[in-house]
C-alpha cells in the first residue's frame, strides 16, 4: 500500500501560493502529513488542539443540545432518564470518541469515516465500502446540521409563545425562521473563517458561563417549588410514553442526541498543525468536559422543574423555555434564560455548519458527488470550500420544505441525522477490529489491544442500539404524527446514492488516495 514519492512530491508541489508560505513559516511537517496520505496541503492551518476542543464543544452545545429535545425525556419519565441516563450515555459515547480517536490518529485527513474504511478494508471490497461510508457521512453532517438550524427556529418560536400563549406558528413562518437562520450562518461561515477559532473559544467561555448563571438563577428562585433529593435524581414516571418499562430508554434520548456529532471535528484535520495527536485528544475529552460541565445544567433542572404533565403543554414541542418561565415565575425570566441557550445555538450553527461544509469539500475532493470539479474549489481569498459551504446550505434549505407538508416526515430527518454518523462511525471501527486493530495499534494515538478491545466493542453495541432507539416512535400508541420514519428516509438516502454510484460515481469514484497513514 502507499502512494508513490513522485505522487507525493506532485501533491505538494501543487500547493497554493497560500500554503507554501504557511510552509516557509515552519508548518512543513504538517503538510507532509497531508501528502503522506495522499492529498495536497489546501486549508488554512490555524486551528490547535484546544480550538478543535471548543469547536467540539460548540457543535455539542450542551444547553441546546440536551435542551432542544427535551421533551423526549419528559415522556421518558423525567429526572431519572435526565440525570442517570446522561451518566450512561457519557461511557458509552466516550468508548465511541476514543475509538474514532485512534483512527483519525492513523489517518488524520478531513476525508475521515470514509478514509478510513477504504484503507482498513480488503482491497475487493474498499472501493465500495468507502462509498457507503461517505455517503452515509455525508447524510449524518447534512441532516444532523439541519437539526440544528431548526431546532434554532423552533426554540425562537417557542421564546414568541412565552409572552403570547395564543399565538400558533404557521409552518411557513418556521420555516422562514430557519432559512433566516441558514442563510445568516452561511455568510458567516463563507467570510470569516479566519475568525472562527476565536469565535469556537468565545463559544467555550460563553457556554461555561451561561450554564453557571443558569444554575444560579433557577436555584436562587424556584418558583414551582424544589424537588426532594430523590426525586431530583430518581423520579421516573413510566406512564408517560406508552412504552412502560422501555420509557427510560426514550429519556435518554437528548442525552445521546447531544453527543452524537463527536466524530464530525475530524472532518477539521487538515486545518490543524499535528493533527495525529491533536485531532484524536480534542474528540475524546469532548465527552467528559461536555459531560461534566453537562451536569451542573441538569441538576437544577431536575432539582426545580415542576410536574411532567404541565411541561407535556410546552408550545412547539420545546420543554426548555416553559420550564425556565415557570421555574423563574414569569415569562421574561424565562426569556433571559432562553435567550443564553439561544446564543449558545447560534454559535453551534455556525460551528457544526463549518464541519459539515468540510466533509462535504472533502467528498467532492474524491469524485464522490455529482459536480464534483465544482464542489471541490477553495476559495483563496478567505481559505473557504464556499461551493461545498453553499450545496450544505441547499441542501438543508430544500429539505426544510417537507414540514410544510408534515412535520413527522421532518422530525425523521433529525433522527436520521444521529442514525447516519453513527453507521459512518461503526463501519471503519468494526472494519478495524476484524483486522485484529492492527492498524490503529501502531497510531500515535492508541489505546492498545488491551483496552482498545473492549472500548471498541462497548462502542460498536452502542451504536447497534441508538440505530433501534432513534427508529422507534416516542409516543404509543402510533399516529400518523407520532410515527418515527427515520428508517424510511435513511433507507431512502441510501437507495438514492446506491443508484448515483451504478449509474455513474462508480465511472469516477476509486476512492480515496493509498497510504499506509502515519504510525508511531
Amino acid at each position: 500500500m502507499g502512494s508513490s514519492l513522485d505522487e507525493k512530491k506532485a501533491a505538494g508541489s501543487d500547493s497554493s501560493p497560500n500554503v507554501e508560505a504557511q510552509a516557509a513559516a515552519g508548518d512543513v511537517a504538517d503538510f507532509d502529513v497531508i501528502n503522506i496520505l495522499g492529498y495536497k496541503p489546501e486549508l488554512r492551518r490555524n486551528r490547535s488542539m484546544f480550538t478543535l476542543l471548543f469547536q467540539s464543544l460548540a457543535i455539542a452545545a450542551i444547553p441546546f443540545g440536551f435542551g432542544g429535545p427535551l421533551i423526549s425525556a419528559i415522556y421518558g419519565g423525567g429526572q431519572l432518564p435526565m440525570f442517570l441516563g446522561w451518566i450512561m450515555v457519557l461511557i458509552v459515547d466516550e468508548c465511541v470518541a476514543l475509538s474514532l480517536g485512534e483512527l483519525a490518529s492513523r489517518y488524520p485527513t478531513s476525508a475521515g469515516p470514509y478514509y478510513w474504511s477504504f484503507q482498513l478494508a480488503p482491497h475487493s471490497v474498499r472501493t465500495l465500502l468507502s462509498f457507503i461510508t461517505g455517503w452515509t457521512w455525508l447524510i449524518g453532517n447534512w441532516t444532523i446540521t439541519l437539526s440544528v438550524n431548526f431546532g434554532f427556529a423552533s426554540l425562537i418560536a417557542a421564546c414568541i409563545a412565552l409572552f403570547h400563549p395564543e399565538f400558533v406558528i404557521e409552518p411557513y413562518q418556521l420555516l422562514l425562521i430557519f432559512y433566516a437562520i441558514t442563510l445568516l450562518t452561511f455568510v458567516i461561515v463563507a467570510f470569516g473563517n479566519r475568525l472562527l477559532p476565536m469565535v469556537d473559544t468565545f463559544c467555550a467561555i460563553f457556554t461555561a458561563l451561561s450554564i453557571f448563571i443558569t444554575l444560579v438563577c433557577l436555584s436562587t428562585k424556584a418558583e414551582v417549588g424544589r424537588n426532594s433529593p430523590a426525586e431530583t435524581l430518581g423520579h421516573y414516571d413510566n406512564t408517560l410514553s406508552g412504552w412502560g418499562g422501555f420509557s427510560f430508554f426514550i429519556g435518554i434520548l437528548p442525552a445521546a442526541y447531544t453527543f452524537s456529532a463527536i466524530g464530525m471535528v475530524s472532518a477539521m484535520a487538515e486545518e490543524c498543525g499535528d493533527p495525529a495527536v491533536k485531532l484524536p485528544k480534542a474528540i475524546a475529552l469532548c465527552v467528559p468536559v461536555g459531560g461534566i460541565a453537562g451536569l451542573f445544567f441538569i441538576i437544577p433542572i431536575c432539582a426545580t422543574m415542576p410536574s411532567l404533565e404541565y411541561i407535556l403543554g410546552a408550545p412547539v414541542g420545546q420543554a426548555l423555555p416553559y420550564i425556565f418561565a415557570a421555574v423563574m415565575g414569569s415569562p421574561a425570566g424565562g426569556m433571559g434564560l432562553t435567550l443564553l441557550v439561544l446564543i449558545i445555538t447560534f454559535f453551534c450553527s455556525v460551528s457544526i455548519t463549518v464541519a459539515a461544509s468540510r466533509c462535504t469539500w472533502a467528498f467532492a475532493r474524491d469524485n464522490a458527488i455529482p459536480f464534483s470539479s465544482v464542489f471541490k474549489r477553495i476559495d483563496k481569498r478567505f481559505d473557504t470550500p464556499i461551493y461545498a459551504l453553499a450545496l450544505t446550505t441547499i441542501v438543508q434549505m430544500l429539505l426544510g420544505l417537507i414540514n410544510l407538508g408534515s412535520s413527522s416526515a421532518f422530525l425523521a430527518f433529525v433522527s436520521v441525522g444521529v442514525m447516519s454518523l453513527a453507521v459512518s462511525y461503526a463501519i471503519p471501527i468494526s472494519i478495524s477490529m476484524w483486522h485484529r486493530r492492527r492498524e490503529v495499534n501502531g497510531a500515535r494515538w492508541t489505546m492498545g489491544a488491551k483496552i482498545g478491545w473492549p472500548v471498541n466493542i462497548i462502542a460498536v453495541l452502542w451504536i447497534l442500539f441508538e440505530l433501534v432507539l432513534f427508529s422507534m416512535p416516542s409516543v404509543l400508541p402510533v399516529t400518523e404524527v407520532s410515527m418515527n420514519y427515520a428508517i424510511v428516509v435513511f433507507v431512502g438516502f441510501m437507495v438514492l446514492s446506491g443508484i448515483w454510484y451504478l449509474a455513474y460515481a462508480h465511472k469516477v469514484y476509486k476512492g480515496p488516495p493509498e497510504s499506509d497513514g502515519l504510525v508511531a
